[in-house]
């Protein structure tokens, strides 16, 4: 972001430091000039301007970001890294980074998937009877091949509401150990001697 002060080497000018007011004691007209000469001045060395100051903030924002998440450091590192974003911008450039990243990464896994596959299938031809039936049984677990897949297999089926609440009160009993209990009325026949 300050590249552009390594190779700055201003002219120094004297200073007449009993000319200058501090800024407790100056006028709100004298320190708006001030900084518009500031301004002008930063602007004439070439200084970048706010919106691309703050533009490259946030890419060094997200990068920081990146790195912390993108590494195996505790979560409470990763999430001040994250905190110090305080920018839609490095916001937007640390999700794009993420992003781009996935793709990368879903790419290197594409090419790790087929040099495997490449390398078991040199070993199929291995003198080795132990060696070419470990190689085609890999080979079979290939998504692809899928020859040792399990197949699941889903019925649906329609209930009514009775048998429904018939099976629901069925695990219901199962897991709880309740006892489905018809209430009779006990009429008590105690003779008071």
């Amino acid at each position: 972001m300050l590249e552009h002060l390594i190779d700055f080497d201003p002219e120094i000018e004297a200073v007449d430091t009993a000319a200058m007011t501090s800024v407790d004691s100056a006028a709100p007209v004298d320190l708006l000039t001030a900084q518009q000469s500031t301004a002008d001045w930063l602007a004439s060395m070439g200084a970048p301007d706010a919106k691309t100051a703050q533009t490259t903030a946030a890419s060094i924002q997200a990068q920081k970001a990146f790195t912390a998440i993108s590494s195996p450091l505790p979560e409470a590192q990763q999430r001040a890294a994250l905190l110090q974003m305080n920018t839609p911008p490095a916001v937007r450039k640390l999700v794009g980074m993420l992003t781009a990243y996935d793709w990368a990464f879903v790419e290197q896994a594409k090419e790790i998937r087929g040099y495997a596959v490449s390398k078991i299938l040199e070993e199929v031809e291995h003198p080795d009877a132990r060696i070419r039936l470990r190689a085609l049984e890999l080979l079979g677990k290939v998504t692809e091949v899928a020859l040792f897949t399990d197949r699941v297999e889903v019925k649906r089926t329609t209930l009514d509401d009775s048998e429904l609440d018939a099976k629901i009160k069925e695990k219901l009993a199962r897991f709880a150990g309740v006892v489905d209990v018809e209430a009779t009325e006990v009429v008590s026949t105690n003779e008071a001697a």
